[in-house]
């Protein structure tokens, strides 16, 4: 019985030291958000990506979105400016919150354990264009915030949820077959630059094709005429 129990202890001790481990990663991890504008019409909701890299749960650390720009309120004494979105003790905290954003934002808390920060902002409005930081206090990192840049412009059409940079409506590539350029509805010349091209080409060709056999037949005549 004795050997048994000691047996149990050696194999629950091997089971221990067989269990994996979580390993912290070699490199420290950077705040990253998007290097190009976000784009959005009124009215969109929209997501501003930021992540980190590697990927490190930040569930227990406090994640601050603000907009670097906005100026503190002269009445305030204390020269506060308050938050878009803060996330501290794993939770929203409301109370430095601006108020223009109560209710319009949220983190994806369910993917915070694989380092993405990523905001979101419903039915934006003109007041929200400008730029936005995003900033991890405590994180052992040098690269702890990013500025991600959300442009609000009344001429795009609403797209619904934007999250990664949109095109210019005016650089969008032409249906090739509708004949116009995407802006105003004209037509554009380039369109019709391949086919002329392609056409005198083949002119070209038949061109040469008759004239090269007009003479292939007169020398045959000649031979004939000489032979006889």
């Amino acid at each position: 019985m004795e050997a048994h129990a000691g047996g149990a202890t050696e194999a629950s001790a091997n089971e221990k030291m067989a269990e994996p481990t979580l390993l912290l990663p070699l490199c420290k991890p950077r705040v990253i958000g998007s290097s190009l504008p976000i784009l959005a019409a009124p009215g969109d909701d929209v997501i501003l990506p930021c992540h980190l890299d590697p990927p490190v749960d930040v569930r227990g650390l406090t994640v601050e979105w603000s907009k670097p720009d906005l100026k503190p309120d002269p009445s305030d004494r204390l020269s506060r400016v308050g938050y878009v979105h803060l996330y501290r003790d794993k939770r929203e905290d409301p109370d430095m919150k601006i108020p223009s954003y109560v209710g319009r934002t949220a983190l994806f808390t369910d993917d915070l354990k694989r380092g993405n920060i990523s905001l979101k902002i419903v039915n934006v409005t003109h007041a929200d264009d400008g730029r936005y930081r995003c900033f991890i206090p405590k994180l052992r990192s040098k690269a702890n915030a990013s500025i991600i840049r959300l442009v609000v412009d009344p001429n795009l059409l609403r797209t619904g949820t934007t999250e990664a940079p949109l095109r210019d409506r005016g650089l969008q590539t032409p249906d090739p077959e509708d004949g116009t350029d995407g802006k105003d509805g004209r037509s554009s010349p380039n369109i019709w630059i391949l086919p002329v091209v392609v056409c005198s080409s083949l002119s070209l060709a038949a061109a040469a094709v008759v004239v090269g056999g007009y003479f292939l037949i007169r020398r045959h005549r000649k031979r004939e005429v000489s032979q006889k």
